[in-house]
């Protein structure tokens, strides 16, 4: 994939966003980090205080276990819906011009949901995989073999 000089790349996931500038020229990138932003997210388990209700029916169906809410992944789409909305405040400034993003597939499905129409406009190129763990130089390599 081609990274364009200046291109606005962003690598995120649930927990952490990063904010990279390509400070090189469209073959050989040369990322800068501009922002970095993690979040604690307890599992789902430290985070619940309860098992789940139960409801009983008079009907003779029996009992009947309601949905657990995973408070872990709600975190983490709003975790995602907050970085779309850096985007859009960052697109609206016209800080990029070009935009790539790197998330997992749930991280990316929630930023789509999410992302204004400049966001939209200025959109180059986006990347399922997780690589917010990864050094800056993975994810040039990451990057360039996706072209």
């Amino acid at each position: 994939m081609q990274v364009p000089h200046k291109a606005f790349v962003v690598v995120a996931d649930g927990r952490k966003m990063l904010f990279l500038r390509n400070e090189g020229d469209a073959d050989y990138p040369n990322l800068q980090v501009e922002r970095k932003r993690e979040q604690d997210n307890p599992s789902n388990g430290e985070q619940t205080a309860d098992a789940p209700g139960r409801s009983f029916s008079s009907m003779g169906a029996g009992r009947s276990a309601y949905e657990e809410t995973d408070f872990h992944q709600l975190e983490e789409d709003r975790f995602a819906a907050e970085t779309a909305a850096l985007l859009k405040k960052r697109a609206l400034e016209n800080d990029f011009e070009s935009l790539i993003i790197v998330a997992p597939p749930r991280t990316l499905g929630e930023l789509r949901k999410n992302y204004h129409k400049e966001v939209a406009q200025r959109l180059t190129g986006e990347i399922d995989k997780d690589l917010t763990r990864h050094t800056l130089a993975d994810i040039e390599k990451a990057l360039i073999a996706a072209g």
